[in-house]
């Protein structure tokens, strides 16, 4: 069993109780580590300025109030009994509610989509008809797929959300981490903890990023309105529990949430109001905070705690803006990374060397600039209710189009939850000047990065889908192309599904010889977390079938782990062989076209996932060949040679037959793999046509083209050998 198969089995399993409650227990780190850290700062942030507490208490009892509503209502109703259900396939984030709409309704941003993705299991499980029930679903679906417009917001309303998230992965670690380390202010004379918080805090988050890769009462008016600011900091991490529901289960995150996280929180905010309402007159330097509660022999042991649990939570926010980068780059929303998964056991463990780097320095900035938890808080209070009003809107279409639910429920959905949430955007959002700028600065940097990449790789496409060469020029060049065709494969990369690329035009006129066998390669994402091994390639001929030329699209989730290029290189080969078989003795619908596709693709699953198909074999050891003899398997092998460099062998089923012709081929196929494979690139510059606007010049000329020049190169080049690469330029005038 290889890893793919391995980890979409652990992902299907059947749960059992003892695995239920060692996923909940592992979630109090991971998911609940945000959550369970802001005791430290809410009370200090909630009284740092707009409301002071007075002798009646009122202040402390009103925040208490706040708070426990507040928690009541956001993550225990909304989050843990609504928004967990609009999971897609096991998978939770905004990018997951935005996938669940696009399969819902044709609003997808990837412009190179097919019917046949429509017929992947994890596309239409949960979906009993694609059509809303409802006359008002049916319209809003239907006027949702008529104005681009629609779909555009749709998508940069996402990436506002997603954006934020990437806000809240630089500020959050600085807020936990500062509001822990603050905890020296009782620990150590007051001349001097001014000048050890903000170093200490500065030498915890460098270790803490240098390890990544390891994987209001209503009497009081305004002052209290300003004030639910640092209220909704009580809630930050409520987010995670529905981002990280990949890692998880709906059923753990709803265990310990309910019967450990939110009582465990309740208790602890009320143990700090008990002891502020009854020692609030100590001096007049005193200031209500997490430390002044704690007593005097215990606050050093605390002090490491907390430490320590703000370095976990801190790393759970920072993993999970790993995981939400990788998805947007999945989609086209983001420029290529390098992804390092950080573990072969646990899914979607992963690590981003660059982006890791940009969050260390983001966040010892912000540290140092702002040195106080106030602003700090100010700002990732903004960051964290931004991302819950965008899921407060995603959810109340998933209601209607996914759930196929009354429009009630719909604007119900979006009325009690999207009122409490505006009151506290709007408390955040007064904050501006005194540290909200921050997210709002950094989302919008990112959201240019997102829509410049997006756009310029949507126009590429475009550019390649108007150019692309008409099959009867192929055909008129007959099945040696007009040139002479040697042993070995050529894998031509395109971004493609259907057609010929123009760049293989170039490839024809000015190369003097190619492969025998041609493969044009799409390795393309489609808007579902994973697909499953069986369903990964879709196989086709291009042109006659003596012409030996083969189109091939691998099709990988969001969420999915891509393979290395030697166990790619044998599925690939291996579902080309399967290809021909099936379509030798017209099984897997080879003869049939259910997807009605120019070029009949047809279904295949790698090595692993058709056990009962071909199998293919790799060694470089000199054998004699045998005849078959009786073996329930007969084999298509090689003529010998002296010092072969790779030598494969194909073990075809003995039944059913597969025909002469087919035989041929598969011969070939086996010769030219043994050859050796090289891989041919389209290296491209973009550049915007004669007569465009200035702003687009400006978007596709420079913005483009410097992501382009200065992010990764795709995946599938990292680590081609360079002696059988080769690479071709050309001008794409979009």
């Amino acid at each position: 069993m290889d890893r793919e198969t391995g980890v979409y089995q652990n992902l299907v399993k059947k749960e059992s109780w003892r695995t239920v409650l060692t996923l909940a227990y592992q979630s109090l780190g991971v998911v609940y580590g945000d959550l369970s850290t802001s005791p430290l700062y809410v009370y200090k942030s909630t009284f740092a300025e707009d409301i002071k507490h007075s002798e009646t208490n009122e202040e402390i009892f009103g925040a208490l109030s706040f708070i426990f509503w507040t928690l009541t209502l956001v993550p225990l109703l909304k989050y843990v009994f609504i928004v967990l259900r609009a999971d897609d396939n096991g998978e939770g984030g905004t990018f997951a509610l935005y996938s669940l709409l696009c399969r819902h309704a044709r609003v997808n941003s990837l412009p190179n989509g097919q019917l046949a993705d429509e017929e992947l299991s994890e596309y239409k499980k949960d979906v009993s008809s694609l059509g809303p029930k409802s006359s008002f679903g049916s319209k809003l679906k239907s006027t949702l797929e008529s104005y681009r417009v629609l779909q555009r917001f749709l998508l940069v309303l996402t990436l506002i959300g997603t954006c934020m998230v990437i806000g809240d992965g630089v500020l959050t670690p600085a807020l936990s981490v500062f509001s822990a380390v603050s905890g020296l202010e009782l620990s150590t004379a007051k001349e001097h903890h001014k000048y050890v918080e903000v170093p200490v805090a500065c030498i915890i988050l460098i270790g803490l990023f240098a390890l990544q890769h390891y994987g209001t009462h209503r009497k009081t008016q305004k002052g209290g309105w300003m004030s639910l600011g640092g209220i909704l900091l009580c809630i930050t991490g409520s987010e995670a529990m529905f981002a990280d529901l990949g890692h998880f289960s709906q059923l753990s995150i709803k265990i310990a949430f309910t019967s450990l996280v939110y009582p465990s929180l309740i208790l602890a905010y009320m143990g700090q109001a008990a002891y502020l309402s009854q020692h609030h007159v100590l001096d007049n330097d005193y200031r209500i905070g997490f430390y002044v509660s704690v007593p005097e022999k215990l606050r050093w042991p605390v002090l490491v705690i907390a430490i320590l649990a703000a370095v976990v939570g801190s790393q759970a926010i920072i993993t999970g803006t790993f995981s939400i980068i990788k998805q947007c780059s999945a989609l086209g929303c983001f420029p290529r990374v390098k992804i390092v998964h950080t573990s072969s056991k646990i899914h979607g463990q992963i690590y981003i060397p660059e982006i890791n780097w940009i969050l260390m320095i983001l966040c010892l900035a912000v540290t140092i600039g702002f040195r106080d938890t106030k602003r700090m808080g100010n700002a990732s209070g903004l960051a964290v209710i931004t991302v819950m009003l965008v899921t407060t809107c995603l959810m109340s279409l998933v209601i209607v189009l996914c759930w196929q639910k009354s429009v009630f429920f719909a604007i119900c959905f979006v009325f009690f939850f999207g009122t409490i949430e505006a009151l506290y955007f709007s408390a955040s959002l007064i904050k501006f000047l005194e540290g909200a700028w921050v997210p709002i600065a950094l989302a919008f940097i990112f959201l240019i990065v997102m829509c410049v990449w997006h756009y310029g790789t949507l126009k590429k496409y475009e550019f390649d889908l108007q150019n692309k060469v008409s099959i009867n020029w192929l055909l008129s060049l007959g099945p040696s192309l007009g040139i002479v065709r040697v042993r070995g494969i050529g894998l031509i990369h395109t971004e493609l599904v259907s057609g010929i690329p123009a760049i293989f035009s170039h490839f024809v006129t000015n190369l003097p010889a190619f492969h025998q066998v041609l493969v044009f390669l799409c390795i393309k994402s489609v808007p579902v977390p994973h697909v499953r091994p069986e369903e990964r390639f879709l196989v086709g001929h291009i042109g006659p079938r003596q012409y030996r030329i083969y189109r091939c699209i691998v099709r990988y989730g969001y969420r999915d782990v891509h393979k290395d290029d030697m166990e790619f290189e044998k599925d690939l080969v291996c579902s080309i062989a399967e290809f021909i078989r099936s379509g030798s003795v017209g099984i897997n619908g080879a003869n049939e076209d259910p997807y009605k596709d120019d070029d009949k693709m047809t279904v295949v699953g790698t090595c692993s996932s058709h056990t009962e198909g071909i199998q293919m074999s790799e060694d470089d050891v000199i054998v004699n060949i045998d005849s078959p003899g009786t073996s329930e398997l007969r084999e298509i092998q090689s003529p010998t040679v002296i010092k072969p460099k790779k030598r494969v062998r194909f073990v075809v089923p003995e039944s059913p037959k597969i025909d002469r012709e087919a035989m041929k081929e598969l011969q070939e196929l086996m010769e030219a793999r043994e050859a050796g494979i090289a891989y041919i690139l389209g290296h491209s510059y973009v550049k915007a046509k004669q007569g465009s606007s200035a702003l687009k010049k400006l978007v596709i000329n420079y913005g483009y083209e410097f992501l382009r020049r200065n992010t990764r190169v795709p995946s599938y080049a990292l680590s081609v050998p360079h002696a059988s690469t080769l690479e071709v330029g050309m001008i794409y005038h979009v």
